[in-house]
């Protein structure tokens, strides 16, 4: 839970597929310690796949042997040889062309790549292009054949062993969305389980029209495109946070900032992060409403935080308020225990970027259409998808 908690705080500094029923293509999602991971296949025959999912990268990459340097992981690496489908890209290809951080080989054929995080992880390796799996409604299995991906041979990173690289679902090129994108059109949808969920420990991520999110409670905000910013982020506009009844705008005279498109939605960062100049009104309001002793978090990442052993601390309501869309929090995802008597407010300040982070996100059915340019919200159990 540190370690995802320190990826989260220090993140903000930082193309065939095969013709399927765009509402039958459905796969599993994993909570582990603060991070969610997606099951998917790689190669022929299929070999299956633990990686986070990331709405704020695009590549999907696995640790693959040779490995000069991996991270420790439980499945074993995935070994390119054994793949009939596998086939490295050259580097004079579009392929190579459509990703940032790519170079030739020191032979001049293969294109390889390097990607780093707002975190310092990072992972270097080769370009290639292999047979990916998804599960559907129907179960069974639909292959994309000629999907590209990253083979890491030198990854480092506070990762967990439980998952092998990243699967990003950004807006940029090579994401598994955008090289799926007329199957799915557009659309696809998570609902994550909260931290402290019992029971249940899996939801799904959908896509196509499986994804479309309706019905009563759902709310809708627009997708800001930012030109001067890179396509893999989906930014959104956050006008205020209303804690109980009181509201806070974001926008106020004395700081001028232009709000449209000020916020990040990202599934692969774990706590919200909030503007300096936001955040310590937001936390004060937060702190006048409940009726404890304040205690510090000694990891230093969290601001607010309190000794107790209770899950109920009698926590104020708290309500983000997007461009036409009123997403109310629960309490349980707007509070993490980091210990057994250590409970702390899941939101931090941020110098550049603000992020609407995954515990936020949980116990809500959030679906994406890059079509519309939307994303919607609607409250659901997740445990009971």
């Amino acid at each position: 839970m540190a370690n995802a908690l320190h990826r989260s705080v220090n993140r903000v500094n930082h193309f065939k597929p095969k013709s399927v029923s765009t509402n039958s293509l459905q796969t599993d999602v994993i909570p582990n310690n603060g991070e969610f991971l997606i099951k998917y296949f790689v190669g022929t025959p299929p070999v299956p796949m633990l990686s986070i999912v990331d709405t704020g990268s695009d590549l999907i990459w696995i640790q693959c042997t040779p490995c000069t340097k991996c991270y420790n992981q439980t499945a074993p690496l995935f070994y390119p040889k054994k793949s009939g489908t596998y086939k490295k890209v050259s580097c004079s290809s579009s392929q190579c062309k459509s990703l940032e951080g790519t170079e030739c080989s020191n032979d001049g054929k293969n294109c390889q790549y390097s990607m780093s995080y707002g975190d310092s992880s990072f992972t270097n390796g080769e370009l290639a292009l292999d047979t990916l799996t998804l599960g559907s409604t129907t179960s069974q299995s639909v292959p994309f054949p000629k999907t590209i991906i990253g083979c890491g041979h030198d990854n480092h990173g506070s990762f967990d062993k439980e998952g092998s690289g990243i699967v990003g679902l950004g807006g940029g090129a090579v994401s598994l969305v955008s090289q799926l994108h007329s199957s799915i059109g557009g659309k696809f949808s998570h609902c994550l389980i909260p931290l402290n969920s019992k029971g249940k420990n899996s939801s799904k991520l959908n896509f196509g029209s499986n994804a479309l999110v309706s019905g009563s409670g759902v709310v809708s905000t627009p997708i800001v495109q930012k030109p001067q910013n890179p396509v893999t982020y989906y930014f959104l506009t956050l006008e205020a946070m209303s804690v109980g009844r009181k509201r806070l705008e974001l926008s106020d005279s004395s700081t001028f900032e232009d709000i449209k498109g000020n916020i990040i939605i990202d599934s692969g960062t774990t706590v919200t992060i909030l503007p300096e100049y936001f955040y310590s009104k937001f936390e004060l309001a937060v702190e006048e409403a409940i009726h404890l002793k304040r205690s510090d978090d000694p990891s230093l990442i969290l601001s607010l935080c309190y000794k107790t052993s209770k899950d109920n601390i009698g926590a104020p309501s708290i309500t983000a308020h997007f461009t036409g869309a009123d997403v109310m929090l629960s309490p349980k995802t707007t509070f993490i225990r980091l210990s057994e008597k250590l409970l702390c407010l899941a939101f931090g300040a941020g110098e550049t970027l603000s992020i609407f982070g995954n515990l936020a996100q949980s116990n809500l059915l959030v679906g994406y259409d890059l079509v519309k340019k939307t994303v919607s919200f609607k409250p659901t159990d997740c445990t009971k998808l």
